[in-house]
């Protein structure tokens, strides 16, 4: 009986395993390799296989391109329900749930500190917070974040991840897009720079304002980006598309875009921006 007590034992050792490396490991959603997720990490969400970026929430975001010491301000807005609104479920509901699994009170967070030399401003999306979608609080975040750059003259950098103007707020979440594009252009008339920084996804209205209209317009590589999905393009245009024309390299080649960089590299080249647009060194190459 020997034989069949070492089996069990290994049967055993099997399951615990299974147990402990349970979780441990993700899928590149790119070239479907496993990857151990504190590789992964230290790799800042970047596959180290094939340069995959894979999303990160709106405070990583924060953490990986301001310097340390940086202030998280504007916290305390909160969504209400101004239409009632119901769908499979109500939008009180989505809200509460949001809340709890994010942390955050929208799919926002605005940040004070540094990048180099340079203070700035900074708006960073959740997409995460119900598809990263802009409602009044939203909008109303970026907009005070466009206050706080105008009344310190400092940069504003918004880091865009969102499917668009948030349903379940109808009207409300529509006037964000002319709220926060006004505020944009008093940025313009004082000669303030505000970088829009594009990330995987960034579609609907928020393409359609203040996605696109920074000073310099970066996206990483790979990144969704686009108004409507590409059934309803080649529906209305009758044209089939070419393969990958709402990512971020085609639109680099087509003039949307001024690059495309690496998530390793996107502090530095923020760096290098920001002391070109303040006039103290050669431009970002």
């Amino acid at each position: 009986m020997s034989w069949f007590k070492r089996e069990e034992n290994e049967i055993v050792n099997d399951a615990r395993k299974t147990v402990r490396t349970e979780g441990l490991w993700t899928q590149c959603g790119s070239c479907r390799q496993a990857i151990f997720k504190k590789d992964l990490e230290e790799n800042l969400n970047v596959c180290p296989k094939c340069g995959y970026h894979f999303r990160v929430d709106a405070r990583r975001r924060i953490e990986l391109l301001l310097d340390p010491g940086y202030q998280l301000v504007d916290l305390d807005l909160r969504s209400t329900d101004p239409l009632d609104f119901s769908d499979l479920k109500k939008y009180k509901h989505r809200l509460a749930e949001a809340q709890k699994r994010t942390g955050l009170n929208d799919a926002i967070v605005n940040a004070l500190g540094t990048i180099g030399p340079h203070a700035v401003v900074m708006s960073s999306m959740e997409y995460g917070f119900i598809g990263g979608s802009m409602g009044a609080v939203v909008g109303e975040t970026i907009a005070r974040a466009i206050d706080r750059s105008l009344k310190a003259r400092q940069p504003l950098i918004i880091v865009a991840a969102s499917g668009g103007a948030r349903m379940m707020e109808g009207i409300v979440s529509l006037m964000q897009l002319a709220k926060i594009s006004s505020g944009l252009a008093r940025m313009d008339d004082e000669g303030i720079p505000y970088i829009s920084v594009l990330t995987d996804p960034t579609t609907g209205g928020v393409t359609a304002s203040f996605a696109m209209l920074g000073d310099l317009n970066i996206a990483e590589p790979g990144a969704l980006i686009g108004f409507a999905g590409p059934r309803v393009i080649e529906q209305t245009t009758r044209q089939r598309l070419p393969e990958g024309f709402q990512r971020s390299e085609f639109l680099l080649q087509h003039g949307f875009l001024d690059a495309v960089v690496g998530r390793k590299e996107m502090k530095s080249y923020l760096l290098r921006a920001l002391n070109w647009m303040n006039g103290t060194v050669e431009a970002a190459s």
